[in-house]
């Protein structure tokens, strides 16, 4: 199963006491009435765990909530050339919009705290309920632009504010309903959803919306003008709100929040307090070093890919190219994410390998990248195949390592729940992006020092996994105390 366990004591609280503490434990039988014969005693078999079949239901609509999510989140990024003739946004309302996604995140340990006490379903129904109302006012029919521009800041704001819960309870539902050797796959399926609604929107938005640069290769350009850009606009808006309210519509209907029996000894298992999961993260040398190696470098990627059309304006890419580079990035990550989380389930304790793996491949393609758009200065050949090729095979390594990164933050610092774990990771990421986004406020004229940061943090990422000693405390749970 791996190298690197913890140490003996540190999986000492998780195991049953010896036979012999459980022989002392034992409470002498309660004798009968006038020291008649013995009360029988009811004694618990050991814990056998059970899935059921819904619980691929459970984990398709939080999927699609993910999806929706990461959809409306990236709506404005791939159309920002249109976005800006239509409602006059600029280049800093269009950062703005996509940094609501980070500030999003303020409230993130509010969510770990409701998910921990309260539970999935009612997490997942706040936060589905917050879409909606962001979607619905950014379809508000006000004529006045400056009212209506608020009014799409504000939807995008209380779309961000549902960004901790989908970006953050993949391995808390997977954990909840999924067995062991299946935990990893669900974690893959229900976290890069999210990403792949991200994946959607570079390509609804540039299809749909004609473009007013004469770049697009749209059929309605040569005929498009404000009114018809502004009309496809929104009717991206209203389609993406009607999603929204049928995903809410179908969680409100059910959604539990967990199965009637655990699926293995771990989900059974006593957690960690609120108060106590933070001492022990804050306190975890290990895992501050894994949560800094997610955090930089998919918080860099994750604004890089926000504003990817104005990255590739200045070497002539159109938003079309731009939308297809972004999308193709996206989806091969979702399905190498998923294709390796699976590998992960079948062949357990090797995550540090995989991700040893996935970041030297990201630390290659993000300097290809990099260099490529300094042609002047290195000559390298600037055509469509090098993009597309250098930013698909970027996304493919870093957005697949996220479920990775998840299973071996879980496996690191059981018995914190996995929310609270997953909750200090996403919200570091995104102070790296906000950040980042934050400077792309001030320096958006020049974007070459933003396209080396994504080298940067893929190599620092890499060093740190390099020097992590990694431990499957969950995976041990499972397998020594279910024998």
């Amino acid at each position: 199963m791996g190298l690197g366990w913890s140490s003996a004591e540190e999986r000492q609280p998780l195991l049953p006491p010896p036979p012999q503490q459980q022989q002392q434990r034992r409470r002498p039988q309660p004798r009968g009435p006038a020291g008649g014969p013995a009360v029988p005693v009811r004694r618990l078999a050991p814990l056998a765990g059970r899935v059921y079949g819904r619980r691929w239901l459970v984990l398709l609509l939080f999927s699609l909530l993910g999806f929706a999510q990461g959809l409306v989140w990236n709506s404005w990024g791939p159309i920002q050339n249109s976005a800006r003739l239509a409602f006059g946004f600029s280049g800093w309302d269009i950062a703005l919009l996509v940094f609501w996604g980070p500030i999003g995140f303020a409230p993130c340990f509010f969510f770990m705290w409701l998910m921990d006490k309260k539970g999935l379903r009612v997490t997942v129904l706040l936060t589905s309920s917050l879409m909606v109302l962001g979607a619905g006012l950014r379809c508000v029919p006000v004529s006045d632009l400056e009212i209506r521009k608020k009014l799409i800041h504000g939807g995008q704001l209380l779309n961000g504010l549902a960004g901790p819960t989908v970006m953050n309870a993949a391995p808390f539902l997977s954990t909840t309903w999924f067995s062991p050797d299946e935990r990893a796959t669900a974690t893959a399926i229900a976290s890069l959803l999210n990403y792949l609604g991200a994946a959607g929107a570079f390509l609804v938005g540039p299809l749909v919306v004609p473009s007013p640069n004469g770049t697009s290769h749209h059929l309605l350009v040569s005929q498009s003008n404000t009114e018809h850009i502004k009309d496809r606009i929104e009717a991206v808006l209203y389609a993406e709100f009607g999603m929204v309210s049928l995903i809410f519509s179908a969680a409100l209907a059910y959604f539990p929040s967990r199965p009637p029996f655990p699926p293995s000894v771990a989900a059974a298992s006593q957690r960690l307090s609120y108060r106590r999961s933070f001492c022990r993260l804050l306190s975890n040398f290990r895992f501050l070093m894994i949560a800094l190696a997610y955090a930089i470098p998919l918080g860099v990627f994750s604004g890089w890919s926000g504003v990817l059309d104005l990255i590739l304006t200045p070497v002539h890419v159109s938003q079309v190219d731009a939308g297809w580079i972004g999308f193709w990035s996206i989806v091969g990550g979702c399905v190498v994410g998923i294709a390796m989380a699976r590998f992960a389930d079948f062949i357990r304790g090797m995550l540090k390998f995989i991700l040893l793996l996935l970041l030297s491949g990201a630390t290659l393609a993000s300097t290809w990248f990099t260099l490529t758009c300094l042609t002047s200065v290195t000559h390298l050949p600037l055509t469509t195949a090098t993009l597309y090729t250098s930013c698909i095979l970027l996304g493919i390594f870093l957005n697949s390592s996220v479920p990775i990164f998840f299973e071996l933050f879980v496996e690191t610092v059981y018995p914190v729940p996995e929310g609270i774990t997953c909750g200090v990771v996403t919200f570091l990421s995104n102070v790296f992006m906000g950040v980042l986004l934050f400077f792309l406020t001030f320096y958006h004229t020049e974007f070459s020092w933003f396209n080396w940061c994504l080298p940067g943090s893929c190599l620092l990422s890499l060093l740190l996994i390099l020097c992590f000693r990694e431990s499957y405390d969950r995976l041990y749970l499972d397998v020594v105390v279910s024998v």
